[in-house]
């Protein structure tokens, strides 16, 4: 388990024990670090983690406080983090994407039409410096199913988005949790496009093979490796 989901398992507990309860403002952070044995950053990314599944309401100059906690927002939140870590099955999505992608990947790099490929150079720009997590796998969805049509067979891209979007959850928790992975993943993006736009049938088989191992990891440390 990451340092960040020990924060959030932390925060977590504390409102389940009732030590916060909704509507209550959170300690200082640099007091509630020290007393959770965190660093400031991880509680940072912990916070900013529960804010995005409606846990706590960050409010800009006022403080973080803990939501109403209504019991359908409650469990819908909860739902999302339970469903990841129980589902081991999405480590199976995640090896086929890694057997499929790769090569409709390199049948892009022959087929898909030039403006195409320029597309999904706009497509990432289009992200911005900061996005959230969700607008993050949009866009990565995007990216990913815009490839597989440009490979030019139906068939394999309505197998590509089919098995891509059952990974959606996995891939939304990531982009909260994992620190750095908005430039990682977007630095991957740009080397898979400049593979496809120079024609590099290899070289964006290789790309696209790193790029969705580098996930798989992630997945297999954080949700099956994990006592």
């Amino acid at each position: 388990m990451s340092v960040t989901d020990d924060a959030i398992e932390a925060i977590k507990q504390m409102i389940v024990d009732g030590e916060l309860k909704p509507g209550d403002r959170l300690p200082r952070e640099a007091d509630l670090a020290e007393r959770l044995g965190l660093s400031r950053n991880s509680l940072r990314e912990a916070v900013r983690a529960l804010s995005l599944i409606h846990v706590l309401d960050v409010r800009r100059g006022d403080g973080t406080y803990v939501t109403s906690l209504d019991p359908s927002v409650l469990m819908d939140a909860m739902g999302f983090v339970v469903d990841f870590h129980r589902d081991d099955t999405v480590l199976q999505f995640f090896e086929a994407r890694r057997v499929i992608e790769p090569v409709v990947t390199g049948m892009a790099a022959t087929r898909m039409p030039r403006e195409d490929i320029d597309g999904l150079a706009t497509l990432l720009d289009s992200l911005g410096d900061s996005p959230t997590a969700e607008e993050l796998v949009a866009n990565d969805l995007e990216f990913h199913r815009r490839i597989a049509a440009g490979a030019g067979n139906p068939v394999l891209a309505s197998l590509v988005e089919s098995v891509s979007g059952r990974t959606q959850r996995a891939r939304t928790w990531r982009g909260i949790t994992q620190e750095g992975v908005t430039e990682r993943t977007l630095s991957e993006h740009r080397a898979i496009q400049q593979a496809l736009a120079q024609r590099q049938t290899d070289v964006a088989i290789a790309l696209a093979t790193v790029h969705i191992a580098g996930v798989e990891q992630w997945i297999r440390q954080t949700l099956v490796d994990q006592p």
